[in-house]
């Protein structure tokens, strides 16, 4: 029951903590991405002239701003990169790795000469050119909903099922033009502690407890927790455009849409989402899943508490040892001290942090666990899963 990540202590209040990013307190700007350590920038350069180009769709966006850190911070190879965005940010300066670029309005010729194109804009900019940047030959990786439940399209965790994007290839490599998608983040954050597991004694049901962070909704829901937030606390009545309701100091069921079936758009990507990317490396479509999705007043990192009913016995120690030899993850469950995942030692940081691991007293014959999960929605949830495909690409 070891265990433990060091505590990532930030301002509370700062929507975006990584150091890749020039700060400005209540909220950052998008407009600087600098190296974790500037002093050895001629070392990471990731310019080469064997590299992919690549695009940046929605650059200015608070994924878009997260997927240049991860980039960087990653050394991932580019032999040139074009950062779009809508015509309102055209035209933008924006430095990234110690070079100035300006923000282009994203039209279909955008993507002539591109392999890999980056999406975080929102699902109708992906309907309207994703299909137009595949037909000029690039991999778009989407990062929006629009072609998650596509059969024809790899819903991918590389951890999980990498092999569902084997097929494709960058086109100078004999390969053509594809969608690859990106999964919600509550999926991502949920299946990097369930797969390990899974492998081993396959799990028949999931009943998922999401508890998710403003960054979920976008930069503008950030910012309106910070406002919101001071204005509470000066006694003042909060501004409420984004979630309709006081978000600071208060917590709610999943801003989505709610279904016929009682269950909202957010519980039902983690249902269909789970089965799609299980099925792609299992061939199994029958896992039963539930899920009710929370809005809680943290700025950028999830939370889930996940219950799993296994086909075949799983000890706690035996899922414990599982869970600490999995890529991605890193276990925090110090009984004894009482420590466990929080979003705060997640943010900004890569991995996702499994603990409470615990047998279900509920179910007999240690055919059931409990745990709790915790994952940086715009890094592992959104940016660095999207450029982890983009590596497997290369």
């Amino acid at each position: 029951m070891q265990a433990t990540t060091a505590a990532h202590r930030y301002h509370p209040f700062s929507p975006f903590s990584s150091p890749s990013f020039s700060i400005s307190l209540p909220f950052v700007k998008p407009s600087t991405i600098r190296l974790r350590n500037p002093a050895a920038a001629a070392v990471r350069m990731s310019l080469r002239e064997d590299g992919p180009s690549v695009a940046v769709v929605g650059v200015t966006g608070a994924v878009g701003q997260e997927f240049l850190s991860v980039l960087s911070d990653r050394d991932f190879p580019y032999r040139n990169i074009r950062l779009l965005a809508s015509r309102r940010s055209a035209g933008k300066q924006l430095t990234f790795e110690d070079r100035k670029y300006t923000v282009e309005e994203l039209r279909p010729e955008s993507f002539d000469g591109i392999d890999i194109a980056l999406f975080s804009a929102g699902g109708s900019i992906s309907k309207e050119f994703g299909p137009v940047a595949v037909e000029r030959g690039s991999i778009v990786v989407d990062n929006s909903s629009a072609f998650r439940m596509d059969p024809e399209v790899p819903l991918v965790i590389p951890e999980v099922n990498s092999e569902a994007m084997a097929h494709i290839k960058i086109k100078g490599r004999s390969g053509k033009g594809a969608l690859i998608a990106n999964p919600n983040c509550s999926t991502i954050i949920c299946l990097m502690a369930a797969t390990p597991l899974h492998r081993h004694a396959k799990v028949v049901r999931m009943v998922v407890s999401t508890y998710q962070a403003a960054s979920g909704a976008g930069a503008a829901a950030m910012e309106e927790l910070v406002q919101q937030t001071r204005e509470v606390l000066d006694g003042k009545e909060p501004t409420c455009k984004i979630f309709k309701q006081q978000y600071a100091f208060n917590l709610f069921s999943h801003n989505a849409a709610v279904l016929s079936n009682g269950y909202n758009e957010e519980e039902m990507k983690l249902v269909k989402e789970t089965r799609k990317i299980w099925a792609s490396a299992w061939n199994d479509k029958n896992v039963k899943v539930s899920a009710t999705c929370i809005r809680v007043p943290v700025m950028r990192a999830h939370a889930e508490s996940v219950n799993l009913q296994f086909e075949k016995p799983l000890s706690e120690d035996t899922a414990r040892r599982i869970l600490e030899g999995a890529t991605g993850l890193v276990v925090v469950d110090d009984r004894d001290s009482n420590r466990f995942p929080t979003p705060l030692d997640v943010s900004s940081k890569d991995d996702v942090a499994v603990g409470r691991i615990r047998q279900d007293l509920s179910q007999d014959g240690n055919l059931g666990l409990d745990l709790f999960v915790c994952g940086d929605q715009i890094r592992k949830g959104a940016a660095l899963n999207a450029i982890q495909i983009a590596e497997k690409l290369l």
